[in-house]
C-alpha cells in the first residue's frame, strides 16, 4: 500500500486528552488521492483538480489513462508500490493509525530579502551610542589568504521559500469523514500549502 498521501494545511489548533492535557496540533486536509499510475516501486497519487484551461493534452491524457476526468492539480510518487491498487482507486486517511510516526514534507514561508541577523540569528554589533554596525555582518573571510570568501558563509539572501521536511511527528487524531489528519506539533508552509505526509519508520531525531 501506499506510505503517504498529498494534502493541505488548514491552520494549528488544540486537542484534549482524557486526562485534561492540551496537545498542539496541526490539522492538515489529507487526500482523498486518486491513484493515476502504478509503477513497479512507487504509486503515483493525484490530488486536487486542474481547470480544463490549465490542463495540458498530455495531462489530460494521462489522467483519462486512470479514468479520471479532470488532471490532478498535484502529482506525488509514494513507495513502496502494490500490485492491490489499481489505477482509478482512491487513496484516505485510512491508510494512517492515531499514534504512529509521520514525516511532513512541504514549502516554508518566504521571507524575501533578509540580513544576516534575521537570517541566520547573528548577534550582530555593538549597540553603544555612535555605532554604526549594529546589524552588519562585520569582517567576512580573511585578507591575503586566501584572498575570497569560503563558500557557505553565512550571508544576507533569501529566505524561507524553501523545501522543508519536519521529522518525528505524532498523529494524534483522524477524522476520516472528512479527511482530516490531526498532526502533534507545526508543519512547515503558510495555511492552504500543499503538503507531502509519509509514514516514518522508526525512531528520529525528535521522537
Amino acid at each position: 500500500m501506499a506510505n503517504g498521501l498529498i494534502g493541505r494545511k488548514l491552520g494549528m489548533t488544540r486537542v484534549f486528552t482524557d486526562d485534561g492535557t492540551v496537545i498542539p496540533v496541526t490539522v492538515i486536509q489529507a487526500g482523498p488521492c486518486r491513484v493515476v499510475q502504478v509503477k513497479p516501486h512507487a504509486v503515483q497519487l493525484g490530488f486536487g483538480a486542474k481547470t480544463e484551461a490549465r490542463t495540458s493534452k498530455a495531462e489530460l491524457g494521462h489522467a483519462r489513462a486512470a479514468t479520471l476526468d479532470q488532471a490532478p492539480h498535484i502529482l506525488r510518487d509514494f513507495g513502496p508500490g502494490s500490485q492491490s491498487y489499481k489505477p482509478g482507486d482512491t487513496v484516505t486517511v485510512g491508510i494512517f493509525e492515531p499514534g504512529e510516526l509521520v514525516k511532513v514534507t512541504g514549502t516554508s514561508k518566504g521571507r524575501g530579502f533578509q540580513g544576516l541577523v534575521h537570517r541566520y540569528g547573528a548577534g550582530g554589533g555593538p549597540a553603544t551610542h555612535g555605532n554604526t554596525r549594529h546589524r552588519k555582518p562585520g569582517s567576512i573571510s580573511p585578507g591575503t589568504d586566501p584572498s575570497r570568501v569560503i563558500k557557505g558563509k553565512r550571508l544576507p539572501g533569501h529566505m524561507g521559500a524553501a523545501r522543508h521536511t519536519e521529522l518525528g511527528l505524532r498523529v494524534v487524531k483522524i477524522d476520516a469523514e472528512r479527511n482530516l489528519l490531526f498532526v502533534r506539533g507545526a508543519v512547515p508552509g503558510a495555511r492552504q500549502g500543499i503538503l507531502l505526509v509519509n509514514k516514518q519508520s522508526g525512531r528520529s531525531r525528535h521522537a
